[in-house]
């Protein structure tokens, strides 16, 4: 292999050092034919860690979950234009996230092009509208300069998934030359004219609520909206987030109501709304007869600034600007009894906040039981927690290995109901390959609970026999176990609250990954 530091370099590896020059260092991949020069380009580059994933949307859920943990972009390897829809939905989570990502997506050489190969598709109409940015390598010559660029945007104006595609004869020519080292841009500050009007506003209004997303939700930023609360101000998160420092010594703001008609009601008498680090709120769908944005009638609202803006530091700016100088009290740690009886989302909440060591990740795609589990973590040991942001459910178990590949020292809760774990079990595979210390929790209930409900919520009549399998996944029922163990993951079963709390407490004893499949009504 030619050395890549020499004007011999192959345009894959050019790609591949300068984006390791520029930070880089994990890579998550599920390649193919035309990706092989990358492959072995990565062979010879020690500062990125390579991961395969067996399946592409685990590639991206891992890729968001680093991203998420560390702040920096991994890069994904995908296999054309059938490689990157697989990845879609994952990368859709990512982009709601507001996850920087470098998608290398392989192609076709480009003399190769014209015959309409079977795997030959229009790679950059299929991923450009979920992409930032996104160019193709056409030329050896650019491999490393694009690098640089895609990079570079993947941080913004707004941050998310872009996309950057490498013909093989691009891959495999020699004369590539590494781009340079950049410096990735500043999220954008608001202006003292718009914080200081602002504050007028809310010294005027009668029910003022601050609805925040972004890094508004670290430490530093929720310091600051607990000094808006003790001024009077209301404080919510969106309902899903990216991730927020929750528990003891922490203020913990309010979170949107899912359902509309409860956000409405949970914010009648509203009469001033800002946003700052997101929109306004919407409701997930629309439904018959209940609104799709969640303002109430006759409230006014204010933007200061959204995922492209530094919301905490437009916090503290804005509780500069109203004088207020105390802070609402932060949460205090209280480590419950031992629950007994009937396993439920609460009573697994419950043991969460019993064993969740401090420092701890969780990732949470527990859909319908992930609320009532995620109430009673709230004191805590302190700890981050990461939420299925874009709506498309197979993110926690991916999520959960990148952020263990990010942050090899604090260990990793999964939280996944069964539906949405099968769309991504095969990141088991992939925790046990690189000994990822985390502890999935799967809710087993056999069924799309969320999806029942939604049934009776949309007033789409009352379901027949065909309707309710689709919205079953028994008969057969899923061995969690069995699957777990099968891709390299030890596992348990537990059916009682006290039965799971003493699995619990022995998974996030052990080191590395472990699985428990928590029975719980449907």
């Amino acid at each position: 292999m030619s050395n890549p530091d020499t004007v011999t370099m192959t345009g894959a590896q050019a790609l591949v050092g300068t984006l390791a020059d520029n930070g880089v260092t994990a890579c998550f991949a599920n390649p193919g034919t035309s990706e092989m020069h990358l492959v072995t380009a990565l062979d010879g580059e020690p500062r990125i860690r390579s991961v395969l994933c067996l399946f592409e949307g685990v590639a991206t859920g891992a890729a968001d979950g680093f991203a998420r943990v560390s702040g920096v972009p991994a890069m994904t390897l995908l296999h054309l234009g059938a490689g990157y829809l697989n990845a879609g939905a994952n990368i859709h989570n990512a982009g709601r996230a507001n996850s920087p990502m470098v998608n290398v997506i392989g192609d076709h050489a480009v003399p190769h092009l014209k015959y309409d190969a079977p795997l030959t598709s229009d790679i950059i109409g299929l991923a450009g509208p979920n992409s930032g940015w996104i160019k193709s390598a056409n030329k050896v010559s650019d491999t490393g300069k694009l690098a640089s660029e895609a990079f570079v945007a993947s941080y913004g104006p707004k941050p998310g998934p872009i996309s950057l595609l490498l013909p093989a004869d691009s891959a495999w020519e020699e004369g590539g030359v590494k781009g340079p080292v950049v410096s990735a841009p500043s999220l954008r500050e608001i202006s003292g004219d718009r914080i200081e009007a602002a504050a007028a506003q809310i010294k005027t209004a009668a029910k003022p609520v601050i609805v925040m997303n972004g890094t508004a939700l670290t430490e530093a930023g929720l310091l600051a909206a607990a000094r808006l609360k003790a001024a009077g101000v209301r404080v919510l998160t969106d309902t899903f987030y990216a991730k927020m420092r929750r528990g003891a010594g922490v203020f913990a703001p309010e979170r949107m109501q899912y359902f509309a008609e409860g956000a409405m009601a949970d914010l009648e008498g509203t009469d001033l709304m800002v946003v700052a680090g997101t929109n306004l709120p919407v409701a997930f769908f629309s439904y018959p007869g209940k609104p799709s944005l969640l303002v109430p009638e006759g409230c006014s609202t204010l933007n200061l600034g959204g995922a492209d803006s530094d919301s905490a530091a437009t916090l503290a700016r804005l509780a500069d600007a109203l004088g207020a100088t105390k802070a609402a009290e932060p949460t205090v740690l209280k480590v419950p009894d031992m629950p007994e009886g009937e396993l439920n989302a609460v009573s697994i909440g419950k043991s969460l906040a019993r064993h969740m060591p401090e420092n701890a990740l969780v990732s949470d795609d527990g859909v319908s039981n992930g609320l009532m589990s995620y109430l009673p973590t709230q004191n805590a040991q302190p700890h981050d927690w990461m939420m299925l942001t874009g709506g498309a459910i197979g993110q926690g178990m991916p999520l959960a290995l990148g952020a263990a590949i990010a942050a090899p020292d604090r260990k990793v809760i999964c939280i996944s109901g069964d539906g949405a774990g099968m769309y991504t079990n095969q990141a088991l595979w992939s925790m046990a390959r690189e000994g990822a210390d985390v502890t999935t929790i799967v809710f087993v209930n056999h069924s799309y609970r969320i999806l029942n409900i939604e049934l009776y919520r949309t007033g789409a009549g009352n379901p027949g026999p065909t309707a309710k399998d689709m919205l079953s996944i028994g008969g057969p029922n899923i061995n969690w176990v069995q699957l777990s163990e099968a891709l390299g993951v030890p596992a348990a079963e537990a059916t009682t609250a006290e039965g799971f709390d003493a699995a619990l407490a022995a998974a996030i004893a052990a080191p590395g990954p472990r699985l428990i499949a928590a029975v719980v009504p449907g």
